[in-house]
């Protein structure tokens, strides 16, 4: 049976789909060992996405009218290379819909955002145990950033 695929920018009728997706990729990163207190979800989706400054913009994979998967991005600066970067927040994809090209399609549609906006990079993390998403990234091309570290700090 054919199906309708579709990649489009994020909107906010997208927020209870999008933090049903967000409440199944933390629980599966829980399940990986992640013990990260998440609190994010369709509320903060629509409170951070949109309005007069939003903190993200973002893309869904459809399948027949159905959002199945998300990408949230923003844009940033690299000194180190002098140039602007795409930075991606989250991608995460329903496990029935994996190995369908969804993924690599959202992370194609934000590079050409990107590109579009005179970004040369993407950049994000990868939590340490989730092999499987270190095996995607790896496939589409991605290479591992040696030397750095991830540090936060509350403000």
């Amino acid at each position: 049976m054919e199906r309708f695929v579709l990649i489009r920018p994020c909107e906010p009728a997208d927020a209870a789909a999008i933090g049903a997706l967000a409440a199944e990729f933390q629980a599966y990163l829980r399940a990986l060992g992640d013990r990260t207190a998440f609190a994010w979800g369709a509320a903060e989706y629509l409170r951070d996405g949109f309005g007069d400054d939003p903190a993200f913009e973002g893309l869904v994979a459809e399948v027949d009218s159905n959002v199945v998967g998300y990408l949230l991005y923003d844009f940033g600066y690299d000194t180190d290379r002098g140039e602007r970067l795409v930075f991606i927040i989250d991608l995460y994809v329903a496990a029935t819909y994996r190995r369908c090209g969804l993924g690599r399609a959202l992370m194609e549609r934000a590079a050409v955002i990107g590109r579009s906006r005179s970004a040369e990079l993407m950049l994000w993390s990868v939590y340490r145990l989730n092999e499987v998403a270190l095996r995607f990234y790896e496939r589409i091309g991605a290479r591992y950033v040696e030397g750095l570290h991830f540090m936060s700090m509350r403000i």
